[in-house]
């Protein structure tokens, strides 16, 4: 048997070989990320996640549905019926009709941010601002917490405003809406497939972007979170007074990533 002592192993390796062995290492941490996805075939991807009830407030409702569809046999279909009663300081009315996402359910626990989510969005829902001194409408296409509590204490949102752009809300800390960037001059398109793509770091010195079929629509700085993804949820989420619409998800992808 030839035995090889460790200070000669450098010499001894070829340059080809130290780079076989490099690669294989770097594909191994890339291995070692996490992602969830989903296109809405089964509602067994959500097996052990918290669903809101069909019928919430008996105004919104939701499904697996074949009517429109971006990928596959079905997207995830959800819909208002009428409006609610205006949320109060005790009672909180807003529109709700998806299935959560609780990856701290998971094996691995809550993912570890940066992450790329991407997905696509088919929405029919007019938006309208409000003339009463109350709530302009908005409509939430993603929710984020690093919370994993039933609370969702502290959230991460990207909305659209009733002038029917795309923003982040809750931004740099719950309550507040200050952008690094915010488009003016890019609305948002309806009753067509949209693609979503949301960088998400909740880490320190944390921000997130948001890019509409591939141009970036809300870039804000994040504080006050912990760095972690514990759940997200899609769907229908919305402010209480809107009558009707529907909305369709497809294509849903969570992944951990080592950043931009």
């Amino acid at each position: 048997m030839l035995w090889i002592k460790p200070q000669h192993v450098k010499s001894i390796l070829s340059p080809f070989l130290i780079v076989v062995l490099l690669c294989t290492s770097c594909r191994k941490d890339e291995e070692e990320k996490r992602a969830f996805e989903t296109s809405f075939e089964s509602i067994a991807d959500f097996d052990g996640f918290y669903i809101t009830p069909q019928g919430y407030l008996n105004t919104c409702f939701h499904e697996l549905s074949d009517s429109i569809v971006f990928n596959g046999n079905f997207s995830h279909k959800a819909w208002i019926t009428g409006p609610n009663a205006p949320s109060t300081a005790i009672q909180n009315n807003n529109h709700r009709a998806y299935p959560t996402i609780q990856l701290y359910k998971t094996d691995g626990g809550s993912f570890t941010t940066p992450c790329y989510i991407t997905f696509k969005v088919w929405l029919d829902m007019a938006l309208q601002a409000d003339t009463a001194g109350g709530e302009n409408d908005w409509f939430s296409l993603a929710t984020f917490s690093c919370d994993e509590s039933d609370n969702w204490s502290r959230t991460v949102l990207v909305n659209l405003n009733q002038e029917g752009y795309i923003h982040l809300m809750h931004v740099p800390l719950q309550g507040q809406q200050e952008h690094v960037f915010q488009t003016s001059s890019i609305p948002f398109p309806q009753r067509e497939w949209v693609e979503i793509k949301i960088y998400l770091d909740l880490g320190e010195n944390g921000y997130a972007k948001v890019w509409q079929n591939g141009l970036l629509v809300s870039w804000a700085n994040v504080e006050g979170v912990d760095n972690k993804l514990a759940q997200a949820h899609f769907g229908l989420y919305c402010s209480p007074e809107i009558a009707a619409g529907v909305v369709y998800n497809d294509d849903l992808t969570i992944e951990e990533v080592d950043g931009e």
